[in-house]
């Protein structure tokens, strides 16, 4: 929905009637996730992508012909190894396409509310009706003290409810089975529940080129990123214009400040232990999901033996990424930005870090969160 804002901002303003296409299964393997989205306008226009190009032009059509019919359509793509080059997944998975018109005042201004809260940054999750004893394409908002729209059913709407801040709480997207009536345990209604929580946080230490580098490649993969530094005349805005906020502190100090969840990942440029030790010994008794650490393998074995005189237990050292980064022989601040990048994304999926033509098998890894 965020690739998606832009676009279905101005489609409002302007009243344009547009088709909204979301991936709602997942089976084997597929570019992209559930939730993935593709936007098309009555003028022709598009947004998003649902395969990475291998079905768009057929959702693209489906998508038109729900702007003129002004039902949901429920599209299954797959594929075989005759139909290699036919409307299909050629790489052998399939997904489950479920498309919605937006074609009156009414129907979109039922996604403004949607649409501006994902762009305010707060969590919600929206709730459609994929098949079943429903009304395919009902939708009902949810946040986290309050609902809008209906699936047409108050048990079903209650039961929807409450799984949806159940997923929104733990950021997570999938679909429901349900009773007709919101009853557990019965397979009469799926309900794809998608969640928006807000981007999740990249705390980066040490005004230096490399935070620079790391900054922007953190706002390209859609994280909010802080640039922290005690240094006033190197932390400021002119040095970091894609950081979403440059804070002047010292770096431990602002980090037991300033809210640090599982999603978020630390990374440390600094390489000074008076701001390393402080830092990392408090960035260690916080739930973020990885915090990388720039220095030389004689600098890390120091900072390693600092933080131990600092009472830092050996299970708490284990979480540090250091020397931070993969291997990729990178010498340049932005080289050093993908490779930190790399890790980051590595570590959130479970992937191995080998080249992908050296292995076997599933090339998506199910691990990892929203």
């Amino acid at each position: 929905m965020r690739e998606l804002l832009s676009e279905l901002r101005d489609w409002h303003t302007a009243g344009t009637p547009f088709a909204l296409a979301t991936v709602v299964a997942v089976r084997g393997s597929a570019p992209r996730a559930p939730g993935a989205l593709m936007a098309v306008s009555a003028t022709g226009a598009v947004a998003g992508s649902v395969s990475g190009g291998c079905v768009e032009s057929d959702v693209y059509e489906v998508a038109t012909e729900t702007l003129t019919t002004g039902r949901t359509e429920l599209r299954t793509y797959g594929i075989s190894d005759d139909e290699a080059f036919g409307v299909g997944l050629t790489c052998g998975g399939t997904i489950d396409i479920l498309v919605q018109p937006f074609v009156t005042a009414a129907d979109r201004d039922g996604l403004r509310e949607l649409v501006g809260t994902v762009a305010a940054g707060e969590p919600v999750s929206l709730a459609t009706v994929v098949s079943g004893a429903a009304r395919p394409g009902a939708r009902r908002v949810v946040l986290t003290g309050r609902v809008s729209g209906s699936l047409g059913d108050e048990g079903l709407d209650a039961a929807v409810t409450d799984d949806a801040r159940g997923l929104l709480a733990q950021g997570a997207t999938g679909s429901v089975l349900y009773g007709a009536h919101g009853e557990r345990r019965m397979q009469d209604v799926t309900v794809f529940v998608q969640t928006y929580a807000p981007a999740p946080r990249m705390l980066v230490f040490g005004a230096i080129d490399h935070a620079a580098a790391t900054a922007r490649i953190g706002a390209f993969l859609g994280y909010r990123v802080t640039v922290c530094d005690a240094r006033p005349a190197f932390a400021t805005r002119e040095r970091f214009p894609t950081a979403d906020e440059v804070v002047c502190a010292w770096p431990h100090t602002y980090l037991e400040s300033t809210p640090v969840d599982a999603r978020t990942v630390v990374c440390v440029l600094t390489h000074d232990p008076k701001f390393d030790v402080p830092l990392l010994a408090a960035a260690l008794r916080t739930p973020a999901a990885y915090i990388g650490v720039m220095g030389s393998r004689r600098t890390h074995a120091d900072r390693i033996a600092r933080l131990r005189e600092a009472g830092v237990g050996e299970a708490e050292l284990a979480r540090l990424a250091s020397p931070v980064g993969l291997d990729l022989g990178a010498r340049t601040p932005e080289e050093t930005a993908v490779s930190i990048a790399a890790e980051i994304i590595q570590h959130r999926w479970g992937g191995t870090g080998r080249p992908l033509g050296e292995l076997a098998g599933a090339i998506h890894h199910d691990r990892g969160g929203a």
